[in-house]
């Protein structure tokens, strides 16, 4: 009766002395078959505990991969950090892999990368191109789940989608652009950090899809490609505000905040109203400040939270293709400011 639990373990487990479990395992003589099968059955019940245990305590190795700005993958490594400590016992061990711009290329390189090395899962912001869709099948054929992360892959084999509900972040935007407004015609600068993140383009379809119903008097130009970058972005929308002299409201979907508001300044244009995305330290100085009217915030934690719970249900072999509860978009302003930590 092979086994690797001690004596007095076993005796508990059976409710049997120490001497007679010990007469049992020894196959000492004067021993009933009934006792036998007590001190199997316990030993069989301390297997499957332990089993249990470990289940239960596992420790699991996940990647965040993000092209994003800076101040962007420091509030998501924040996020992460901070949620982990909630998942006990089972304890997540995050390597981050973060870069402002990264080429398709260079992105499916460190996804196949990952890949070939070994991880228990990929949490992924990405643009939505082929090969990045490729990258994330490979992955799931190896058995890793891949979660996207604030901006979807819906044409991928993705485990799940973490993040809010994009689309109806950019009809809020219209919303609060418009209230402000009011009857008065208007121009809006929107600012994408590129065209190929699905999460910023389903933020601009329900942004024009309210103004074009509800404000028509309200004109939309566009700035793409800078990125989130102070530098690349900045410069973009100063050539449209030389372009175009309606310009007089942002709603900001990807980043540069400072840069737009220092190319209003430079060219002493009036700003009626802005609207930006993400509550990071950037976007807290200038709301605090009153140099951005809104901002538009989803709970990271949350994010992190659904993504780590995604690679769990995967990793026991539930078999789930989808999405948690998308995150709540909150309407911050200066006086309702969450806190920091």
């Amino acid at each position: 009766m092979p086994h690797h639990f001690l004596v007095k373990d076993i005796a508990f487990q059976a409710g049997l002395s120490t001497a007679t479990v010990d007469r049992v395992l020894n196959e000492r003589p004067g021993v009933r078959r009934q006792t036998g099968q007590r001190v199997k059955a316990a030993i069989a019940e301390l297997e499957k505990q332990q089993a249990g245990a470990e289940a239960a305590s596992r420790k699991l190795s996940i990647d965040i991969v993000m092209e994003t700005p800076e101040r962007f993958s420091n509030a998501v490594r924040a996020a992460f950090e901070a949620e982990v400590a909630t998942l006990l016992p089972t304890v997540f061990r995050c390597r981050f892999h973060f870069a402002e711009v990264m080429r398709p290329a260079e992105l499916v390189q460190l996804i196949d990368r990952i890949r070939l090395r070994g991880t228990h899962g990929i949490v992924l912001k990405a643009p939505d191109v082929p090969d990045v869709i490729a990258a994330v099948r490979r992955a799931d054929e190896a058995k890793i789940p891949v979660v996207t992360l604030v901006t979807d892959l819906p044409n991928s084999p993705r485990a799940a989608y973490a993040g809010a509900d994009n689309r109806a972040a950019g009809e809020t935007a219209a919303y609060l652009i418009g209230s402000q407004m009011g009857e008065r015609p208007g121009h809006v600068l929107v600012t994408l950090s590129s065209g190929r993140f699905r999460g910023e383009e389903e933020r601009e379809i329900g942004f024009r899809r309210i103004i074009r119903e509800r404000y028509p008097s309200i004109g939309i130009t566009e700035i793409s490609e800078g990125h989130g970058t102070d530098a690349a972005t900045g410069t973009l929308a100063a050539e449209a505000l030389a372009a175009n002299r309606a310009i007089d409201a942002v709603y900001s979907i990807g980043g540069g905040n400072r840069a737009v508001l220092a190319a209003f300044e430079a060219s002493g244009r009036p700003l009626r109203v802005f609207v930006a995305h993400d509550l990071d330290a950037d976007n807290r100085g200038l709301l605090a400040s009153g140099k951005i009217n809104f901002v538009l915030h989803h709970d990271l934690r949350t994010d992190a939270r659904s993504a780590f719970r995604a690679i769990l249900d995967r990793s026991s072999k539930a078999q789930r293709n989808g999405h948690g509860p998308l995150s709540a978009v909150e309407i911050i302003t200066p006086f309702n400011m969450p806190s920091g930590d």
